[in-house]
């Protein structure tokens, strides 16, 4: 069976949380889940985007301001949307940075690919994890990236202080976040918590990102961007796999969602595996003890 946004159920009385949902694979995730009946919660750093998005979705949606390399707004946040929504039932930690150009910190003094593509993510699902566990089946899904598989995590220098390179710290962010999600569905499972841990990825795919990346490199960097546009899938096929993850009832605590095609660059939608490196038991127990320590937030 081919998996489509088609096979989405009913989620009328359903409340998901998208972030990063006012554009490219999180706006499609957000409109799917939408026009299917959930309310969806755009959590967005530009709230005019955000509305903007909003209108263009229809349907139930309302936007809150989020901005994932602030551990402040974060908290902020989410103390906001529990008080609202006491059961939330969906959170798709979508948003992410991709930057090429020179080494950049966030508030806190975190590198911004994993301030943003970890940590903030981990500090939300923490502080979100009592509203979850009060839905009947809720679920947490993470948008991991073919590039978690050539990347290792240095535990002396997470912070890739030492010979920088904008590539491959969005490669170490998206193995962290790889890593945090099969972590969390292994404490999940232990605490015997209602909540599923999901992962996908959208292999190679169009969004607005991969233009804007290269654009500082000038113009052989546009010409390489737009090259690269020809070769990838369009983005409402890159958001299946998050959108399999988040609905299809059969889906299990754990599983890891991509592309079938040409080394899960494109095509329809299959079950993946983690790099050994994102399953090793001894890399989630230190990832989490860091991530901690970094956030200020522990659970499970």
């Amino acid at each position: 069976m081919t998996w489509t946004a088609d096979h989405i159920p009913d989620q009328h009385g359903r409340t998901a949380v998208v972030t990063g949902a006012n554009s490219g694979l999180g706006l499609v995730t957000a409109t799917a889940l939408a026009h299917r009946g959930a309310h969806v919660v755009l959590a967005v750093r530009d709230t005019a985007a955000g509305r903007q998005a909003g209108r263009r979705i229809g349907g139930n949606v309302e936007v809150r301001e989020l901005d994932l390399a602030s551990l402040a707004s974060v908290r902020a946040f989410a103390a906001g949307l529990a008080a609202a929504h006491p059961r939330i039932d969906l959170l798709v930690n979508n948003a992410g940075a991709v930057l090429l150009g020179p080494r950049r910190t966030s508030v806190d003094g975190h590198e911004l690919h994993l301030a943003t593509n970890l940590l903030g993510h981990f500090a939300l699902t923490g502080l979100l994890l009592d509203n979850l566990a009060a839905a009947r089946a809720a679920r947490v899904v993470h948008l991991s990236s073919i590039t978690h598989r050539n990347a290792h995590l240095d535990f002396a220098d997470l912070m890739g202080e030492r010979g920088y390179r904008g590539a491959a710290a969005y490669g170490r962010s998206k193995l962290a976040t790889t890593v945090f999600g099969v972590e969390l569905d292994r404490r999940l499972r232990a605490a015997g918590a209602p909540v599923l841990s999901v992962l996908a990825h959208p292999g190679v795919t169009r969004t607005n990102l991969t233009p804007r990346a290269m654009a500082h490199r000038g113009r052989r960097g546009r010409v390489v961007a737009w090259l690269g546009l020809l070769a990838t899938q369009p983005v409402q096929r890159g958001a299946l796999p998050q959108l399999r993850a988040a609905t299809d009832p059969a889906v299990r605590g754990g599983q890891f969602f991509g592309p079938a095609r040409l080394f899960q660059t494109w095509g329809p939608v299959t079950e993946v595996r983690a790099s050994p490196e994102a399953t090793d038991p001894a890399v989630g127990r230190r990832l989490w003890t860091a991530a901690e320590e970094l956030t200020g937030v522990s659970y499970l």
